[in-house]
């Protein structure tokens, strides 16, 4: 890796976002249809590599319902409007229709409401009863308050995901999570993140995470990289977790994680260029809140929007493209890359000769040139 330098004294790194690598076809092809793309964690299996985002604009009980039953997994914001409200509809439509000027500040009154532990344990309870697998997703500042009716309410997949997770989170004011504690005193896999960092992401794998969100900043409805100024190009941010990952296997022993890739992600194209650098999957937002059947009503927002401190993401019209399932598996009627996302990266794979994911994963990029 290049350093070059900004200044004496100060050197910045050479980091490449998907968009400036391509993928390169190798000698053999083959048939789609004969192309795995599927993807296990621990002992869930699923018939595409896709987590859908705990986003309220993505994920509802419904629509986890809907994307498990097609193959992937629906994770729930389990402090979204869905655990602060018996009816969060009536909210979901207020926000799709709150003049722009005025969509932060109402969304943070909206977000004020409390988070109701006994609607945590309804909302899990309506996934789990369609016979699918359910996942719930937690901020690291509200994981010790609400785990264990989190766990009790019978999640299979645990996610703690913010702008940023450490393992080594300071504070002079609270006691901090402990991660490593936490996750080793847990019955269910638990996936983590954000990490940009091979350096973040080895200590997130030695705490004991079955799996890493890779991403900062870089998601559709985020703002941190204006507000904050820290964002990390997508493509070697995956390849840093995923040597992190090489590094890991060997020092466990043989305990692998898994590397998914969580922010810039919005296109086809993406999918396989993410799978490429090494992640083992992809969490998506903004293309999944185009779907017919999203809650945001072709609204796109994250947690990061309604901070009561310090926004660092917006309200954005995404529009509706079609319904989940032209989404994920087609068919497509368009030629951008926004439907049929995984019938894109199996034919990705099946034009550059692999037959699975782990293969793909070795496939050869390029730097594109100007």
């Amino acid at each position: 890796m290049v350093d070059i330098e900004i200044s004496p004294g100060k050197r910045a790194r050479t980091a490449y976002s998907f968009d400036d690598i391509s993928i390169v076809p190798s000698r053999r092809t083959r048939e789609p249809n004969e192309v795995s793309i599927s993807w296990q964690i621990d002992a869930y299996k699923f018939e595409m590599p896709l987590l859908a985002a705990p986003m309220d604009s993505v994920v509802s009980p419904e629509t986890a319902i809907a994307i498990g039953k097609l193959g992937g997994l629906g994770v729930l914001n389990l402090e979204g409007l869905w655990t602060r409200y018996e009816n969060p509809k009536i909210q979901l439509g207020e926000i799709s229709s709150i003049p722009a000027d005025q969509a932060t500040r109402r969304m943070q009154e909206l977000y004020k409401a409390p988070i109701r532990p006994e609607l945590i344990k309804e909302r899990i309870a309506e996934i789990r009863a369609a016979a699918v697998t359910v996942a719930g997703a937690l901020s690291p500042q509200r994981t010790a308050e609400f785990h264990k009716t989190v766990i009790d309410a019978g999640v299979d997949i645990f996610v703690i995901r913010g702008t940023t997770v450490s393992a080594e989170h300071v504070s002079k004011n609270h006691e901090p999570l402990n991660l490593k504690k936490f996750i080793y005193e847990l019955d269910v896999p638990v996936i983590v993140g954000g990490s940009a960092t091979a350096q973040s992401a080895l200590h997130l794998m030695r705490a004991g995470a079955a799996g890493v969100l890779v991403g900062f900043g870089g998601g559709a409805a985020h703002t941190t990289r204006q507000v904050l100024g820290i964002s990390v190009p997508m493509a070697t941010a995956v390849a840093d977790v995923a040597s992190a990952r090489r590094e890991y296997l060997d020092e466990s022993g043989g305990r692998y994680v898994h590397v998914i890739a969580d922010g810039s992600v919005g296109k086809s194209g993406d999918i396989a260029k993410a799978i490429a650098c090494g992640a083992d999957a992809v969490m998506l937002g903004s293309p999944l809140a185009r779907a017919e059947e999203a809650p945001g009503r072709g609204w796109h927002w994250g947690s990061e929007a309604h901070h009561p401190e310090v926004p660092r993401g917006a309200r954005v019209h995404v529009s509706t493209a079609g319904t989940l399932s032209e989404i994920l598996l087609g068919p497509s009627h368009a030629a951008d890359g926004s439907m049929n996302l995984f019938g894109a990266l199996r034919r990705a794979m099946a034009t550059c000769g692999y037959s699975d994911l782990k293969e793909f994963q070795r496939v050869e990029v390029v730097l594109n040139r100007a």
